[in-house]
């Protein structure tokens, strides 16, 4: 069983997340891969608490909601700096610490061409939250 097959319960112990029924969370870009079931089918422990809150704490602030959604939407599926300056009146360098606050919390994944950084959203994470979030319709 690899890490990324593991869910905390409340005790502590590993147990093996059913595929079917269980959503993966980045909990960082170097941390394991935490599986929680949507909140609508139990309550998350606190361990698995402690895992989504950064990036729904990412995602919290309105900057770098819509820089997701830019990114996401932005032709090719990427976007560098330089591609979303325009679209807000802030300096390019606090542009760039929302997008590594992004980054680090496991939202966006980004290459390094030349001097400039470019970004892709990490569509699994993104699922991963729509889908623990999600409530199934009655």
């Amino acid at each position: 069983m690899s890490k990324s097959d593991l869910l905390l319960s409340t005790s502590g112990a590993a147990v093996c997340c059913d595929p079917g029924s269980q959503v993966r969370l980045p909990s960082g870009v170097a941390g394991p891969i935490a599986c929680c079931a949507p909140l609508s089918q139990e309550p998350l422990s606190p361990e698995q608490a402690d895992q989504v809150a950064p990036l729904l704490k990412a995602l919290a602030d309105p900057v770098r909601l819509r820089l997701m959604s830019l990114v996401a939407s932005h032709p090719g599926g990427e976007a560098c700096v330089c591609d979303l300056a325009g679209e807000f009146d802030l300096s390019q360098p606090t542009i760039s610490h929302h997008l590594k606050v992004l980054h680090d919390s496991g939202l966006l994944d980004r290459e390094k061409r030349g001097v400039w950084v470019y970004y892709r959203a990490h569509t699994q994470a993104l699922a991963s939250l729509g889908a623990l979030i999600g409530y199934p319709a009655p």
